[in-house]
């Protein structure tokens, strides 16, 4: 009894210490592991540092097909109101034949870019990630009245008149004139150019340029 016992005990020390052994040789390989991974991390790191990934810019023909894609860029809306006065047959005999109206013109202009115009030749791309673009002048689109807020305010006619049928034609067109030179006057190009760079710079930002230079073009006569 007492040798059986002995040799179990034998047995179980031996077993402890295997798994002993085993735990401090796993506890080493962790170690070893855990002690090279940030030299690998480290080396990485060295090695993008001095040669890093380089940046891939567009080139000038897909630049321009990705601006050209915006066609005419709507950039600037004013919205306009005016009296407008017209008169036929005034003078000594006014009271007899003559026809005279006031027209309340509510209406809006329209201004933008029309980037279709836009050539490749307007592009220029570096290889440091620099862009150039030569872009259109603003140009009014839409110069309209509304309809259903303009009307005829008053109108005066002769005893001896019906009025001129054509006299309101003649005020709406000399509306919408008045309504379109209105809007030149307060800058509405110049608001309209200024959006449509903005809007073309954050457009070349997305493609990764990150220096982006816009001239305007001279405008057409």
């Amino acid at each position: 009894m007492s040798k059986s016992y002995g040799n179990l005990l034998v047995i179980g020390l031996l077993v402890i210490a295997a798994f002993t052994g085993w735990g401090i040789v796993n506890a080493l390989r962790e170690a070893s592991q855990q002690a090279v991974a940030p030299s690998v991390g480290v080396a990485t790191q060295v090695q993008q540092f001095f040669n890093p990934t380089p940046t891939i810019y567009p080139n000038g023909a897909t630049v321009v097909r990705q601006i050209q894609s915006l066609a005419r860029l709507e950039t600037a809306q004013y919205t306009l109101e005016k009296v407008i006065a017209a008169e036929t047959g005034q003078g000594a005999l006014s009271g007899l034949f003559g026809d005279k109206l006031l027209f309340v013109a509510h209406g809006e202009v329209i201004a933008g870019v029309d980037l279709s115009q836009l050539q490749p030749n307007d592009v220029v791309v570096s290889p440091e990630g620099r862009v150039t673009i030569i872009m259109p002048a603003a140009e009014v689109f839409i110069s309209r009245l509304d309809n259903e807020k303009s009307y005829v305010y008053d109108r005066q006619t002769g005893l001896f008149t019906k009025g001129d049928i054509n006299l309101e034609s003649v005020a709406r067109q000399a509306a919408e004139d008045q309504l379109r030179q209105g809007a030149l006057e307060d800058g509405i190009l110049n608001l309209a150019q200024s959006n449509a760079n903005n809007v073309i710079d954050r457009l070349l930002r997305t493609l990764n340029f990150t220096e982006v230079y816009i001239v305007t073009a001279t405008p057409t006569p």
